[in-house]
């Protein structure tokens, strides 16, 4: 399995907005083959601990069967739309693609 996750800081980052973008992950990027999971989560702002992340908004987590099957994901037409569509409001994505050990709980 593959895990693809990606967070969004957003230039408008309303509740509008966020919800925008996770609209936005439903309809372009959840759909995908080969995806076991999906999560579009809203940073939870009570969290201000000194090892908590700020830096962010929304996060997307995808953990896919394959390396191969993520591979194929970037390179759609649906995943290349959303960027086109939506990526004004970004003013930074960080990613973090690796390599998943083990099973998550609920996929053996």
């Amino acid at each position: 399995m593959y895990s693809h996750v990606v967070f969004f800081e957003l230039t408008d980052n309303s509740d509008e907005a966020r919800q925008a973008l996770i609209d936005g992950f439903e309809t372009y990027l959840a759909p995908h083959d080969g995806i076991l999971v999906y999560t579009a989560s809203i940073r939870d702002e009570s969290k201000q601990r000194d090892v908590n992340d700020l830096t962010f908004d929304v996060a997307l987590t995808l953990v896919f069967e394959s390396v191969a099957a993520q591979d194929a994901y970037q390179v759609t037409d649906a995943h290349k739309q959303f960027i086109e569509e939506l990526s004004g409001n970004w003013a930074s994505v960080r990613v973090f693609d690796s390599v998943v050990s083990g099973s998550p709980i609920g996929l053996e």
